[in-house]
């Protein structure tokens, strides 16, 4: 029987957890069982157990998934030479995400996963992983602008970091209900609003180097 190669195994797990995503975001977890996805993949139920053992399996690979592509903006940011470069850039990249009809699918398993998340430890550790390493992110950007004089000393960069992550989760729920999000006003007043809690007058400098012309 010949081997089936890394590529058709990467390639047999990706149909999978698309298949997933649509019955999910369609149908909702509890109400999506096995058999739905093995319908919606076109994969042998045999097949599904060979990669994922439980619903909840498939569901800790969606998250851990969704972080891999966070990990690559959070990299994007911590590239920046200027810090306030950095967390500005970190806002338009994740604010993007929120604006791409393509990944709407994405936004609502995400949301119904935190609800999971309270029932289940397994999904709850893939999901709390994922918002720490954004949350670490933030924290070494600010605290860099806090050692290069842009960021005010007294700003607690841990609180700083949960309350811009708060008002991102916010914004992924008022996107997934439906409604019209004008994500250039809000990006605009983010900015100010960093701006004005967070930045020196150096830091001031930067971000208006940083701020696209309106």
């Amino acid at each position: 029987m010949p081997k089936i190669t890394q590529a058709k195994r990467e390639s047999r797990r990706q149909q999978i957890l698309d298949a997933a995503l649509a019955c999910f975001s369609r149908d909702g977890f509890h109400a999506t069982t096995t058999g739905d996805i093995v319908r919606e993949s076109g994969v042998s139920q045999g097949t599904l157990y060979l990669y994922f053992a439980t619903k909840d399996d498939i569901v800790a690979a969606l998250a851990d998934d969704r972080q891999q592509g966070e990990a690559f903006l959070n990299a994007l940011a911590q590239s920046e030479p200027d810090p306030v470069h950095g967390l500005f850039l970190m806002l338009e990249l994740y604010g993007k995400t929120l604006a791409d009809p393509r990944r709407a699918e994405m936004r609502r398993v995400g949301i119904q996963g935190w609800g999971e998340a309270l029932r289940s430890e397994a999904i709850r550790g893939s999901i709390t992983a994922g918002l720490a390493n954004v949350r670490a992110a933030i924290v070494r950007l600010i605290e860099r602008g806090q050692q290069a004089g842009e960021v005010k000393a007294n700003v607690d960069p841990e609180a700083a970091a949960r309350i811009m992550i708060a008002t991102f989760q916010g914004l992924v729920l008022q996107s997934s209900w439906g409604e019209t999000l004008d994500m250039a006003a809000v990006g605009r007043l983010m900015r100010r609003m960093i701006a004005g809690a967070f930045l020196t007058a150096s830091g001031l400098a930067a971000a208006d180097a940083a701020t696209p012309k309106e």
